[in-house]
């Protein structure tokens, strides 16, 4: 008999039970535990880095400008999709295969969850390429490891820096600041000049460490935000930073040199480090650890998750300064975690490759198809549209509008999923194993077809929640 503890370490800390994930959970908490010991799948090497797209990127505006001096407007129009089209849909693709394929799956949801915490929204056109890279080349590698490496990391990606505009941030006392003034008195230019932007100091402070109640004030919004000016990236291939990341550049030209100051402490003038050090320090904050471990368990648990698990994860992420997987221990420990009204609605995100999941289904459609269907269903993939990322509670995703739309995604996952032979009490019994509800194997064994049992199993309640 399936426990339903082991329904649970599959379907809600996991991805969604693939054929044969059940019976091998014989201890679901050692399984969830055991995961934590492997680190996240690293990408193929078939697809690009940032650095690599950071080239190709001004090789295509180089390009485009040349076509137009020399008076090639029609050559010159290629546009940004039909340039890298390919490519961003090699990127859907590899990602949405590793979540149906993995066996690692509650690893691959802490990946997604990351990269959910420290969003990037495609539609900004200068974070287009580089959103899935991040997830790859920042989130992956730091997963299972320490929050102030994986902060550091996002930090200092381009698909960060481009986001939210730290690449156009110059200190007001800076050496490029001082030659901009001259260079305006002497051609009495009246044109803005470039200045100090606090977009990235900002949502770190409130989104991604402290939270927005963590008792920082705007004077440290400011101060972080010197202390980060000149985190850019390079403008052509080969310049890089002395640590070997190729698509992260310190422009010490652009840098607000001199002591900062940031919740209440000192920081020496150090260049690119002293950011650094600041964002170490805010790593293993208590306002940190209590913010960010109210997101994880809000996520694995409930809307509303117990505080006492998060007491926990917080007093964990303390005792081993910002150190993950005690924190992951620690909510996986607690048996509030597993209790019967633990349950989250599924994001469309979760629906969709939970389907695919459930069906053994080891190839995916066309990644234009799934990207379609997740902006339908209101998730198009890294669109979050505000650095806040996807919403991740039931109210935002059961609108009346919304279950019609799963409805209509039921039906055509059902077509599309289960290949030749479906059988929708088969694929029940993989999603819950040997104890579906009632309700819903009454409406599998009436439906008219395989196919439309298949679509009543997915658009059901019980399928459409991570219990």
């Amino acid at each position: 008999m399936i426990r339903r503890e082991a329904v649970s370490a599959a379907n809600r800390f996991g991805l969604g039970a693939r054929p044969g994930t059940l019976e091998r959970i014989d201890d679901p908490r050692a399984w969830l535990q055991s995961q934590l010991g492997t680190p996240p799948a690293t990408s193929p090497a078939a697809l690009s880095s940032s650095a690599d797209y950071l080239q190709a990127e001004y090789d295509y505006l180089r390009e485009r400008r040349e076509m137009r001096e020399e008076g090639k407007p029609g050559e010159a129009a290629m546009g940004f999709r039909e340039r890298f089209g390919r490519q961003q849909q090699a990127e859907l693709g590899w990602r949405y295969r590793q979540a149906v394929v993995t066996e690692q799956d509650f690893v691959e949801r802490l990946v997604r969850f990351w990269s959910n915490h420290f969003a990037v929204s495609v539609d900004k056109r200068t974070a287009t390429l580089y959103a899935a890279p991040m997830e790859r080349e920042a989130i992956r590698p730091h997963a299972t490891g320490d929050f102030a490496d994986l902060l550091l990391a996002v930090e200092r990606h381009p698909a960060m820096l481009r986001y939210l505009d730290n690449v156009r941030s110059v200190g007001e006392q800076s050496r490029l600041a001082e030659r901009q003034r001259q260079r305006r008195r002497a051609q009495d230019d009246a044109a803005p000049r470039a200045g100090l932007n606090e977009n990235l100091a900002r949502e770190i402070l409130e989104l991604h460490t402290l939270g927005v109640d963590g008792g920082y004030a705007q004077d440290d919004v400011r101060e972080l935000a010197r202390a980060i000016t000149g985190w850019s990236v390079p403008a052509a291939r080969g310049r890089q930073a002395g640590d070997g990341n190729a698509s992260f550049q310190f422009r010490p030209n652009a840098h607000e040199a001199g002591t900062r100051q940031v919740l209440g402490r000192r920081y020496a003038a150090d260049g690119e480090a002293q950011g650094r050090a600041i964002l170490r320090d805010l790593a293993v904050h208590p306002a940190t650890a209590r913010h960010v471990c109210g997101k994880v368990a809000r996520h694995f648990i409930s809307d509303t998750p117990p505080p006492a698990v998060i007491e926990r994860m917080a007093a964990a992420w303390q005792r081993h300064g910002g150190a993950l997987r005690p924190v992951y221990t620690a909510l996986i420990d607690s048996d509030e975690a597993w209790s019967g009204d633990a349950r989250k609605l599924k994001t469309p995100d979760d629906f969709v490759v939970s389907t695919l999941r459930s069906t053994g289904t080891a190839t995916i459609a066309q990644p234009r198809v799934l990207a379609g269907l997740l902006g339908r269903l209101g998730q198009p993939p890294f669109t979050p549209r505000s650095p806040e990322g996807f919403a991740d509670a039931a109210a935002d995703w059961s609108g009346a509008d919304a279950v019609w739309k799963r409805i209509q995604a039921a039906q055509s996952l059902a077509e599309t999923a289960a290949g030749e032979d479906p059988d929708p009490l088969r694929t029940a019994a993989v999603v819950f194993g040997d104890a579906p509800d009632a309700d819903t194997l009454t409406a599998l064994r009436r439906a008219e077809s395989p196919r439309e049992g298949l679509a009543l199993l997915f658009a059901s309640p019980a399928f459409q929640w991570r219990t």
